[in-house]
Formats: structure tokens, C-alpha cells, sequence
């Protein structure tokens, strides 16, 4: 394991309990780094999901968007590259809020 797999390990999933005593993600399961926004630096459990729900992203309850108890969206870049397997796969970029 290099040491970029090792910080991802250590990194709070999307949805975890604040309480939780280890709320990193697990090593056979498939994430999205959220990039910008109130979750920044969350990673998203995607594992299971279709492309095409990759594809369009994710519009994720939380307290902290610009509306408390609404959304933030996330979505990946147009040819944003992904990897295969577990782990971090790729990246979900912050475009903004709703109620």
C-alpha cells in the first residue's frame, strides 16, 4: 500500500457517525473524493454504483450548504479519469446548493 492509499484510509466517509471510532473507509469498497464545498475532503461510498449514477453525481444532505438541511451538489468533471476497484476512484466536484 503506497502512501496516498494510506491517507485515503484515514480520511471521515460521507454519512459516518460523528461518534463512529473509525470512520474511515473500508478497504474493499469504492469512493469519490469530495472536492470543494461544505464536504470537502469527505469521501463518498459509490460502491455498486452505475456509471451512469457516477456520471451524474450526487446531491448530498448537510447541515453545512448555504441552506442548513439542504443539498450539496457534487459531480464529476466532464473526462475526469477514474480508476477500477477499490479505494478512491475519483473525484466529485462541489457546484453548489439547494434547499
Amino acid at each position: 500500500m503506497d502512501r496516498d492509499d494510506e491517507q485515503s484510509l484515514r480520511r471521515r466517509v460521507y454519512g459516518a457517525d460523528h461518534d463512529d471510532p473509525d470512520p474511515g473507509p473500508l478497504p474493499h469498497r469504492t469512493y469519490a473524493e469530495l472536492v470543494g464545498g461544505p464536504l470537502d475532503g469527505l469521501l463518498l461510498d459509490i460502491h455498486g454504483w452505475q456509471t451512469e449514477e457516477v456520471d451524474t453525481g450526487a446531491a448530498l444532505i448537510t447541515e453545512l450548504s448555504r441552506w442548513p438541511g439542504g443539498r450539496a451538489l457534487y459531480a464529476p468533471a466532464p473526462n475526469e479519469p477514474r480508476s477500477v476497484g477499490p479505494g478512491v476512484s475519483c473525484r466529485f466536484y462541489y457546484s453548489g446548493d439547494t434547499p
